[in-house]
Parts: structure tokens; sequence; C-alpha cells
């Protein structure tokens, strides 16, 4: 999947929210992708227009997002819900563990799901076979959502996105509200999709920390713009956007004797700075971030950020 230029804004009375301006991002072929930003920077919007789940007050504003050669942003909804939702492409929702429907047993929503999708084959050996490969035991199917833990509930939910194989999985914050032993579980759930499913995956968060142990690249997103983006080895160890470096200062780890926060709050997405939207909250701001939107600058191979400290005539 490619995304380019892609915008989302929302119509208030005060004008337009411009929750996704102008991004781009690029998921390749078994690759698990990270997208880390605050709550508010837009990770969740960019992945729901690519599900095409916008709706009025919202619109998708310009921009393409291209899954093997198509615009999905261009054909009929109808056309997009037959041909890739589901199948090509599915995602794991924000508090997806209180998605299911509290008075159907499990079973019953995996088969709703497969008859919904055209699915052919048996559909309680095709149940049995995704529990089993997010390791639970398939005799959760008969039972009720209530009887499931909160990391029970969260697995079988990632196994009705897989049913009908898609080549790509959107995980919005799937280990939100899970103890440290079922995120790593989940993480390594993800792995092995990936490895052994062949299915990539585009992994949503707001722990910086959590990305450095599954992804292969991050792109960081700020107020509706992804400021960086790279390797997560070059990403993590050398950040090149002050921004990436507060989050990164904001992990609390075992050498720390304080936890250092960002100050400050998201900009208004009404009314964003004219230059950097960072820049009101940045410690290393220069007098152009302000007058003027940085430009995005490659740091190393793979590696760029969007600040005006990188520009070459800084060197």
């Amino acid at each position: 999947m490619k995304i380019e230029g892609l915008k989302v804004y929302f119509s208030t009375p005060k004008g337009d929210v411009r929750a996704v301006d102008d991004v781009d991002l690029e998921v390749e072929k078994g690759e698990i992708i990270g997208l880390v930003g605050e709550s508010g920077s837009g990770k969740s919007t960019l992945a729901l227009a690519v599900m095409r789940l916008i709706y009025p007050p919202g619109r998708i504003a310009g921009g393409k997002i291209l899954f093997e050669g198509t615009d999905i942003l261009s054909i009929p909804i109808n056309e997009y819900v037959r041909q890739f939702r589901w199948k090509k492409i599915a995602m794991v929702f924000q508090a997806s563990m209180n998605s299911f429907s509290p008075t159907f047993k499990i079973k019953d929503q995996f088969f709703e799901t497969l008859k919904v999708h055209g699915y052919e084959g048996d559909y309680w050996e095709r149940t049995k076979e995704l529990l089993s490969m997010v390791n639970l035991d398939p005799s959760i199917a008969d039972k009720y959502p209530h009887e499931l833990s909160g990391g029970q509930k969260q697995r079988a939910f990632i196994a009705l996105a897989i049913a009908m194989k898609p080549k790509l999985l959107i995980a919005d914050e799937p280990t939100t509200a899970l103890d440290v032993v079922t995120q790593i579980q989940m993480l390594r759930l993800f792995k092995r999709l990936r490895d052994e499913e062949g299915i990539s995956v585009l992994f949503i968060t707001h722990d910086i920390a959590l990305l450095s142990m599954i992804t292969d690249r991050i792109y960081v997103m700020y107020a509706g713009k992804v400021v960086e983006g790279g390797n997560v080895e070059d990403v993590i160890k050398t950040p090149a956007h002050p921004y990436t470096s507060a989050l990164i200062s904001s992990i609390p780890t075992l050498d720390k004797t304080s936890v250092k926060g960002i100050p400050g709050s998201l900009p208004s997405l009404i009314n964003p700075p004219k230059g950097c939207r960072f820049e009101p909250r940045c410690p290393v701001k220069l007098p152009v971030c302000s007058e003027k939107e940085p430009e995005t600058f490659r740091v190393g191979d793979k590696h760029y950020a969007a600040c005006w400290r990188l520009a070459p005539d800084r060197a």
C-alpha cells in the first residue's frame, strides 16, 4: 500500500479540522510498519481513510491510496467493499475487544463474518483454525464475549480480522489496556502473522518503545502530518526531529531518575501554526520555524524528517 498526499478534513462551524494533512506513507509486502504519535495526531483517522470509513462531517479532501495498483479512493464504495474490505485490507479497531456483540457467541460472529464475505469452506473448521492461529483454544468459540479475558477477546478479534486472509492488517492501538505479559504475546502474534501468513501490518500506537520491539520502519505523526520516517533503528537511536526526540525522552526506563514530558499541547488543526506545527512546543526552534512550513530532508538511507535544522545550508 502506498499513500500519497492524503488529506482528511472534518467540517465544523469554525472551519475545517485538518486531521490528516498531506501525508505520504508506504507499507511494503512482508513489513510491519509503525505509526506513532500523541492522541489527536491523526493516526486513527488515517487508518479509517484506508478502510473507507470516513463519513460526514468528515471527508477525504485529497490524495491517493494505492493498493495493488488501484487507487482505492477513486472507486465506488460498493466496489471497494466487495473487492478490498476484509478480503485484502482488514483492521483491528481501537478497543476492538469491546467490538463483539455481547448477545451472540463468538462462533456466531465468526460464522456471520465468513458468510457476509463469501467464504466457501466450512465455517466451523475455519473458525477453529483461526482461533488456533492466535493461540486460543477453539472451545472459546462456544462462549459469549463477557466470558473471555481482555487478552482473549483481543486475540479473538485479530483472528476475525484475518478470516479472509487479507494482505494488509491495520492494528490500531491493539495493546491498549492489556497487561505487559499480554502485550508481549500480542507482539509475537503480529510477527508470526507476518512470517507465517505473509500479512503486512500497519501497527498504530502512541508508545514508541513498543514499536522498537516489532517494526521494520517507523512513521512519526504530529498534528496531522508525518514529521519523520525511517528504519526503526535509525529513528530510535538517532532521531532527527525534535518531536521524535521528545517522545523517546518521555519513555520511562530503569536508568532514568525522572521522566521528561513534552510541555504544551497539540495546536488547533482548524488554524494550525503558519510554519512548523511543533514550533510552539519545540525546545530548539529557529526563527524560520514560525514563518515557513519545513521541507522534508533526507538524513540517511530511507531516513528523513521535516525540520529546518536539517537544511543543507545549516550544515
